[in-house]
């Protein structure tokens, strides 16, 4: 039963939240990642890597799929230029060096978690400032 108070900051929060730990989880600079887990194990593989795999698969499907319905090709597209924009102003204004791997692998996978992010919200935005309302199910009756 969906919720009667409607989409807010902490329902868009959650799925920001939910994004940057599926993004760092799959793989981050620090070496603490699913990608790290399996590489550096490597030819070894256990059924626990496999199933923490599939997990992180199916995270990753959830995000594309309700990104690429909500936001099409075009509005990934707008949606990354803008993000993409924003951190190269952040990076220019703040004088980041960007000679730096980890600091280059920290915007682009937050730059990525906040694409997923806005895809996976945007329906809900979308219904609250035109009332207009996204489906994916068609009447079959």
């Amino acid at each position: 039963m969906a919720s009667k108070q409607g989409f807010g900051w902490n329902g868009f929060l959650v799925r920001f939240i939910f994004a940057i730990i599926v993004v760092f989880a799959t793989y981050n600079p620090e070496g603490v990642s699913y990608y790290d887990w399996v590489y550096d194990a490597l030819p070894e593989f256990s059924v626990i890597k496999a199933f923490a795999g599939v997990i992180l698969l199916i995270a990753w499907i959830i995000l594309i799929r309700a990104t690429l319905g909500s936001l099409g090709a075009i509005g990934i597209l707008l949606a990354a230029a803008f993000f993409g924009l924003a951190i190269w102003l952040v990076v220019d204004g703040l004088g980041l060096s960007t000679d730096n791997f980890r600091v280059i692998s920290y915007i682009i996978e937050i730059l990525l978690a906040s694409v997923l992010s806005i895809g996976v919200s945007w329906s809900h935005v979308r219904r609250r400032v035109s009332g207009q309302v996204d489906t994916d199910e068609l009447d079959r009756g």
